[in-house]
């Protein structure tokens, strides 16, 4: 038996994709490695375990993770996860570390080597590998499924016997991957487009797609990228500017959809009240951004909340999560495209190099102790020793319940 990988299903009840395809277990099993997938894992991403089993897994139980030597999440451990977790065990996962030391403290408590898919550098060759494009190309086509779901009318231009129909007006906030995948699939539906960003090259991107673009292009504005790609936090005389240039196009918009995030801090906000207050009743916005605080004012995590002025602001949680099945088969193949690196094919074993630089970027624990440099100075030792110490005292709770304990007495 080679090493074993195992699929849990997800603890959250809200998450509905799953860390490997039928595709991926079958190359996992080509590569040597015993392939466990815990009993209806994919059952919510429209994969039954008999497609699992007949590409060469095992179906098993969630008590399958003690014995795994790499461990296949969509998120982040539990606490109550960890406490079955093999010292030592792989685990590839969105992590999600920010604001979460305490999570972890745990997992390095846990004595697991976690990697944080999310910070796998944007390079040629992590492409393949990058969770945060394929999760949010399908967020930016499913904001976009979501707001024609809200907007009561029709979003391409009709022109009947009855008369014509205008076309919805569609203005996207953020020209990452979600936001080009936002611009593409409005175009598609027959909206017209407009859209906005402070990266200079997301200009003709724009324009590619067939939509117009929106910015302030001052100086700062030239230079708002970063090396790797992401957009840089403004200035607030440029944010200022910017609010007013979008303000007047705002009120004139059907449909607004914003993308702004900025990596580990709060995303920045966007649309005012006022901006909202001045869309027309049935106007629709979806805040992609939600998670991490939002870019609109009014927007509430996990709700459709309609303002007084009749605008409906969208605030799913998730949005990958409400494709599952698509998601699923993408987010499993950058997790299987980044293993087969560490994979000795001699060995048929995981073989760690700390010197890869696709590990020094993602690996956050690993030898008992927190180890990215953005989090070794800020999740203390004392709350990894305490990690560890919680630990020990589960298992001792584990091993006592299967003691035996002492004889009841009576005659002999």
């Amino acid at each position: 038996m080679g090493q074993i990988i195992f699929v849990p299903r997800e603890v959250d009840a809200a998450e509905a994709r799953v860390a490997a395809s039928p595709e991926t277990v079958k190359r996992l099993s080509g590569l040597g490695f015993t392939v466990v997938i815990e009993k209806d894992a994919g059952a919510n991403a429209r994969i039954p375990d008999a497609d699992f089993a007949a590409n060469g897994a095992t179906i098993g139980s969630a008590a399958d993770v003690k014995s795994a030597d790499v461990v296949l999440k969509v998120r982040r451990p539990t606490t109550a996860e960890l406490k079955n977790y093999k010292p030592g065990a792989l685990v590839l996962a969105s992590m999600d570390p920010y604001g979460n030391d305490a999570a972890i403290a745990a997992m390095a408590g846990a004595g697991v080597s976690a990697f944080a898919m999310e910070f796998m550098p944007r390079i040629t060759r992590a492409q393949s590998m990058d969770i945060l494009s394929s999760q949010a190309n399908l967020a930016g086509y499913q904001a976009v499924v979501d707001a024609a779901y809200e907007y009561d009318r029709a979003l391409p231009m009709m022109m009947t016997a009855a008369g014509t129909v205008p076309a919805a007006k569609v203005f996207v906030m953020g020209v990452g991957v979600a936001g080009l995948q936002a611009i593409a699939t409005a175009r598609r539906m027959g909206a017209v487009v407009t859209a906005t960003d402070v990266r200079p090259a997301a200009k003709e991107q724009v324009a590619s797609l067939g939509a117009k673009f929106l910015a302030v292009e001052d100086e700062e504005f030239k230079a708002a990228e970063t090396a790797g790609g992401y957009a840089k936090e403004m200035s607030k005389e440029y944010q200022a500017k910017q609010a007013a240039l979008t303000a007047e196009h705002i009120a004139k918009q059907d449909i607004v959809i914003t993308t702004a995030l900025i990596p580990g801090r709060p995303a920045p906000k966007l649309v005012s009240a006022a901006m909202v207050a001045s869309m027309k009743a049935g106007s629709v916005i979806v805040d992609l951004a939600v998670e991490r605080g939002g870019n609109v004012e009014g927007a509430v995590a996990g709700e459709v909340v309609t303002t007084a002025n009749g605008v409906k602001i969208v605030g799913h949680l998730n949005v990958p999560g409400r494709v599952a099945a698509s998601a699923s088969l993408l987010y499993a193949k950058n997790l299987y495209t980044f293993l087969e690196t560490m994979v000795d094919k001699e060995t048929k074993t995981v073989s760690l190099n700390l010197e890869d630089e696709l590990v020094a970027a993602t690996l956050l624990t690993h030898g008992g102790k927190v180890v990215h440099p953005n989090f070794a100075g800020v999740v203390t030792s004392a709350a990894v020793d305490e990690a560890v110490a919680e630990k020990k005292t589960a298992a001792k709770k584990v091993a006592a319940k299967k003691s035996p304990g002492d004889k009841p007495k009576g005659d002999s």
